[in-house]
């Protein structure tokens, strides 16, 4: 590439300084030496054409460059030495331009390579040291100076840091980082001087894998680019062909070689590796990594999403959903004690519990003497205290035994949810129950896709149906395939892949095989080095789901502007040819006509360079947002309540359970099902006004048509229960309700009477609950879209 662009300089270089030499010779009366001067200046440029050629012939490329050969040899051959000189001018001129535009384009690819740390100040024996970034190990603590850039991935190992992660994610703002958060390298220090505990070789870090991939996205070619190649073989017998007739019907060759000169294509040559490689700078820009124009011109083309689900349209992460407990323990004090003790873990369970616990302002305490054991759990000593917490069979065998401990499970179960059992002095406790949770964004992510034109969304998950059901229907998924093994996900996408173009996007070493298979594999959020974005074609490195749907858009938009060129290119260079076939061109001013349309097709290619624009229309004012997220914060309340209900219904007897489902019946009425007719009205409205946006609304109005589905099956549910008279005991309103309620003090430890129709009930509550809460979310992300500026 460096020396092709040196060759490039030296023969512009030539043709200006050979044609300017001609034109004052020829301005002096000395015509034999204007001509001799013009002719060596051709035979250099297309000696180098020539070599191009073969080279490409060798490799199996038949390029229009031919064209540019033909001109220039004829113009000398005719004498027309002037002509061939400007033909000359005008491929190095062009080959030039490509490399400047070429050049430009990359700035942002080679930016990311060239701030790669070379140096860390490492901690040890007293004193800090500066060392090479390839020496860190693992486990290591360095200091990260202000404005520095952090040299390997690590965790913050201060009270907080301030990073910017601009290069890396396309966000502007700059972050805050607690204590034990994790850091990119790459990312740059934006306030004060900090601590980094390095979890990650340099050559494992973000920016190890940043600079493969851009290597590889500054090696590969686009299929589009070599679709040029192959116009070829249209385009060149047409332009002899042409060529021949002029020369035929008017009996002079000049015309002949004018048609040349005319049809020399390198809007052919330029457009489209400009173009592509201009979307994949801004694609970078964006925070998204995509690996050389073959996989932006794919991308583009593409009309199916597959998506994993744990981890790509979820967090991926967890948050604490309840804490159960054994009679006569605080629920408090079960959380302080499991966070005071995960403080010694590197599991990412462990940061759940602790930040959990540090929100609800309990305070934690050292660990002492922790011991953990991999795959099971940990135990150290809390406050003089032996406290251990982990999965069931180390607390305590016969844990499972206990009424609280299987009712644990049984909600565990229905709410696909990890559970972290804890005993204090070798006495089981309590429970903790954690779950992942949708991408605030998902519901904004496909509605890009769908706007982006792709016709198909699936999900493909190895979670249980139920759950991955009620995501799909919330989120007006197209398909939802549960139950799925990593072969399964590839068999998944191969059959996507007979009917239209596909990506796959997941971010886990058990997405690899599928993002392989998949005609475009997009890894979201991985780190550079991993499994999964080591077998994708892109990687998003700002770990956000709506960027997969930017990517989609600025690919479109790149391959759009790239066949603009190519067609406004060669539509202008056919009129030029047709001019010089009729005797209205001569030679030379073609030669500087067709320069004219090169210039015009390059500063077309590099609009893809620009970032992608999306039309808003506003249709709703301030006040409606705010009387809407007003709605919704009351309603957060009767979920929680709802919440409660479902636990209560454990272990109650028939006559309490048909109360409290009588009770869960009626709230959902009067709360969530009046809201959801409120809101239809009002989507109704939205799409009326703005039918653009038909797309985001339908799945709007399909998850609310699934929870008034829901609301019908728990009210017939709540009809085959036999009418009581025994009130229902009012619940906490709280996500983490006490388990020793007035129900569960009365609830026998055996299962009762139509204990099969309570855990429908349970199921049927559990569903609303999350496809309510991804509803509010579409519904919030709509009207913000809606809202005037």
């Amino acid at each position: 590439m460096v020396s092709d662009r040196i060759l490039h300089r030296a023969l512009i270089a030539l043709a200006v300084v050979g044609l300017a030499a001609g034109l004052v010779a020829h301005a002096t009366g000395r015509a034999g030496l204007a001509g001799l001067l013009w002719t060596l200046t051709t035979l250099p440029v297309a000696a180098g054409l020539l070599f191009a050629i073969v080279r490409d012939l060798l490799a199996g490329r038949l390029g229009v460059d031919i064209i540019a050969l033909l001109s220039m040899t004829g113009a000398v051959l005719l004498g027309e030495p002037l002509a061939g000189a400007v033909v000359a001018l005008m491929y190095a001129g062009g080959s030039t331009l490509e490399d400047v535009a070429v050049g430009r384009a990359e700035q942002n690819l080679r930016a990311l390579a060239d701030r790669a740390p070379r140096l860390a100040h490492r901690y040890g024996d007293g004193a800090i040291a500066d060392v090479p970034v390839e020496a860190v190990a693992v486990g290591e603590r360095l200091l990260v100076r202000a404005g520095e850039v952090v040299p390997v991935d690590g965790v913050v190992a201060s009270e907080q840091a301030v990073v910017d992660e601009s290069t890396l994610t396309g966000e502007a703002i700059a972050v805050v980082r607690g204590r034990g958060s994790p850091v990119a390298s790459g990312a740059v220090n934006a306030g004060q001087a900090f601590d980094l505990r390095a979890t990650a070789l340099a050559a494992d870090s973000t920016y190890a894998g940043i600079v493969k991939m851009v290597a590889a996205a500054q090696a590969t070619k686009a299929p589009l680019v070599r679709l040029a190649d192959r116009f070829a073989l249209v385009f060149l017998p047409a332009t002899a062909l042409v060529a021949f007739v002029a020369w035929l019907v008017s009996g002079d060759p000049q015309r002949a070689l004018a048609v040349f000169v005319a049809a020399t294509p390198c809007p052919l040559i330029l457009a489209a590796p400009v173009a592509f490689i201009a979307g994949v700078a801004q694609a970078a820009w964006r925070g998204i990594l995509v690996k050389g124009g073959g996989v932006l011109e794919a991308l583009a083309r593409v009309r199916t999403v597959l998506f994993d689900k744990t981890g790509t349209l979820t967090m991926g992460g967890a948050r604490l959903l309840s804490i159960e407990t054994a009679p006569g323990e605080d629920a408090a004090e079960v959380l302080r004690l499991a966070a005071s003790l995960e403080q010694a873990s590197h599991h990412v369970v462990a940061d759940v519990i602790v930040q959990s616990a540090r929100e609800r302002g309990l305070a934690l305490e050292l660990p002492q003497e922790v011991r953990e054991t991999l795959g099971t759990g940990l135990s150290g000593s809390i406050g003089g205290r032996r406290v251990t917490a982990g999965a069931a069979a180390m607390i305590a065998p016969d844990a499972r035994q206990a009424g609280w401990a299987l009712r644990a499970l049984r909600r565990a179960s229905w709410r696909s949810a990890l559970i972290v059992f804890v005993a204090v002095d070798e006495r089981p406790a309590g429970a903790l129950l954690l779950a992942d949770e949708l991408r605030p964004e998902a519901p904004r992510a496909i509605r890009t896709l769908r706007e982006a034109g792709v016709g198909r969304v699936l999900m493909v998950t190895g979670d249980r149906a139920e759950t991955a059901e009620t995501i799909g229907a919330a989120l007006d998924l197209d398909q939802v395939l549960a139950d799925r093994l990593p072969a399964d996900k590839v068999d998944a996408v191969r059959y996507e892949q007979q009917r239209q173009q596909t990506a796959m996007v997941g971010d886990g070493i058990n997405d690899a095989p599928a993002l392989a298979a998949a005609d475009v594999g997009i890894a979201l959020g991985a780190r550079g080095a991993s499994a999964s974005s080591e077998a994708a074609d892109a990687v998003i490195l700002a770990d956000s789901l709506d960027r997969v749907g930017e990517a989609i858009l600025i690919a479109q938009r790149a391959r759009r502007i790239a066949m603009q060129s190519i067609v406004a290119g060669m539509g202008l260079s056919g009129l030029a040819m047709l001019a010089a076939a009729a005797g209205r061109l001569a030679p030379v001013p073609a030669a500087i006509v067709q320069e004219v349309i090169d210039v015009l097709v390059i500063l077309n290619a590099l609009r893809a360079l620009q970032p992608v624009r999306r039309r808003r229309q506003a249709t709703i004012g301030e006040s409606s947002g705010r009387e809407l997220w007003r709605d919704h914060a009351a309603l957060a309340l009767s979920l929680d309540k709802l919440r409660a209900i479902a636990d209560a219904l454990d272990d109650a007897p028939e006559a309490r359970a048909a109360a409290l489902i009588g009770e869960a019946n009626a709230l959902v009425h009067e709360t969530v099902v009046a809201h959801e007719r409120a809101d239809e009205g009002a989507i109704h409205s939205l799409a009326a006004a703005r039918r653009a946006e038909a797309v985001s609304l339908a799945a709007v109005s399909r998850a609310h048509r699934e929870i008034l589905h829901l609301a019908r099956q728990l009210d017939r549910l709540a009809q085959n229960f036999r009418t009581t008279d025994l009130p229902a005991t009012d619940l906490p309103a709280t996500d983490l309700p006490a388990t020793d309620t007035t129900a569960d003090r009365a609830a026998p430890e055996g299962p009762s009477a139509d204990r099969y129709l309570v855990r429908d009930a349970q199921r049927l509550i559990e569903s609303l609950l999350q496809i309510v809460r991804i509803h509010t979310a579409q519904e919030e992300d709509i009207y913000a879209a809606f809202l005037e500026p």
